[in-house]
């Protein structure tokens, strides 16, 4: 099954872009996935082809019309009816790994990309639009978002990467950040591998890699890290465990 994407956009002259390249671009031209894109100005009705209006209250910057954003969703709609609709917005709730792979399950995603202001609310009142955020940071448009969110997912389809348990370790997948990597030479500007790595012990190899792995995930992100903590302090019915004094 084909992982279709199609795009919203005022540029699609955007796509495929980055993603025409390495295993996104191998896996476009060997079908496991493709790209569409819809002009929204196609669906302004005015002489101008108008996509934005000044925000209504007063104050800087434009918002894209809701009139205008809707018809073009409505198209995507006829055009995909099963993929889900994801507007690219600060605005939305952050994109995880765990989502990802939702979406990469499925058979493909619709993307509305924010510009300007970003979106009249009507509209996600109106349509069945979920919005996501790539980050704490603003864009210059939601286009760029939109190729971070297909790279997550179509690394994650079947055959993208070469082993199937090639993901398995990596960052986010087990709620941790992953353990850090090493490779030759040996010795590097009087930097070594630990020696754990050189052992050939597998079992201290991968102990030495959890440790780091939770060591890091602590020290770097104190928010995974209280996730997952507390994960671990639950019971298999969800209840938190007492923890022992010490």
């Amino acid at each position: 099954m084909t992982f279709a994407a199609q795009i919203l956009t005022l540029y699609p002259e955007m796509f495929p872009g980055p993603l025409g390249q390495s295993l996104a671009g191998r896996a476009l031209s060997e079908g496991r996935w493709s790209c569409d894109t819809i002009q929204i100005r196609d669906f302004a009705t005015d002489k101008h082809r108008s996509v934005d209006d000044t925000p209504a209250g007063g104050g800087a910057g434009m918002v894209l019309k809701p009139d205008v954003v809707a018809a073009a969703v409505d198209h995507a709609i006829t055009r995909q009816p099963d993929a889900p609709i994801l507007a690219m917005t600060p605005r939305g709730r952050p994109l995880t790994q765990e989502r990802v792979r939702e979406l990469a399950a499925g058979p493909g995603v619709t993307i509305l990309c924010g510009r300007f202001e970003g979106f009249d609310e009507r509209l996600f009142e109106a349509r069945p639009i979920e919005p996501v955020s790539i980050g704490d940071y603003v864009l210059s448009g939601g286009e760029t978002a939109a190729i971070v969110l297909l790279d997550a997912c179509i690394r994650l389809l079947p055959g993208v990467m070469g082993a199937a348990s090639s993901g398995d370790e990596e960052s986010f997948e087990s709620g941790l950040l992953e353990y850090p990597h090493y490779t030759r030479p040996v010795e590097w500007e009087g930097r070594t591998i630990p020696e754990v790595l050189r052992s050939g012990d597998h079992a201290k190899i991968a102990a030495w890699r959890k440790q780091r792995a939770e060591e890091d995930t602590r020290l770097r992100r104190p928010d995974l890290w209280e996730r997952h903590s507390g994960a671990r302090d639950q019971s298999p019915s969800g209840a938190q465990r007492k923890k022992k004094d010490r």
